[in-house]
């Protein structure tokens, strides 16, 4: 799958390809198998990524605000530092994903699966977490005001801020 970006250079869009600091806002990648990708800064603001299979992709410091990756296979993916400010990823699988210090303000993480992931000093602050599984998550030091944490699902394993007052436990 081939792509015109933003930054009018043509990217193929196929596993582990190399596509660091691309610029493709608003680009319908809808589906496409990126497993393995480097897309380290890359510009997707407002993209298309739902059911996308980002699998172990590096995405640090990217820029995913506004996209959809709803039901998108995220699992071991890399997205430290990035910004994913009101994106939605509604039904995505995050398990073991690095989140550390991103920015998910207003996330949409509805029924998602973070199960081992490290979200350590990210904000999710107005996030909605609901039925989200946060099983041996680290949340050490993020920010979490205004969460929607109704029906989350955690373990003896998962951290949360110090001084957060734990929510009851609706799962294992």
């Amino acid at each position: 799958m081939k792509v015109m970006g933003t930054d009018g250079k043509e990217y193929t869009m196929e596993p582990e390809a190399d596509l660091a600091d691309a610029d493709l806002r608003n680009a319908d990648l809808r589906g496409a198998d990126l497993e393995g990708a480097k897309l380290r800064r890359a510009n997707l603001r407002g993209a298309d990524l739902r059911k996308a299979n980002l699998r172990s992709a590096d995405l640090r410091s990217a820029d995913l605000s506004g996209a959809d990756l709803s039901g998108a296979k995220l699992r071991w993916v890399n997205l430290s530092g990035a910004n994913l400010k009101w994106a939605s990823l509604s039904q995505a699988n995050l398990s073991s994903a690095d989140l550390s210090q991103a920015d998910l303000g207003g996330v949409d993480l509805e029924y998602d699966n973070l199960s081992e992931a490290n979200l350590m000093d990210a904000n999710l602050s107005n996030a909605d977490l609901t039925d989200t599984n946060l099983s041996g998550v680290n949340l050490s030091e993020a920010e979490l005001s205004g969460a929607n944490l109704n029906g989350i699902i955690w373990s003896d394993e998962t951290v949360f801020p110090e001084g957060f007052e734990i929510p009851e436990k609706s799962g294992t």
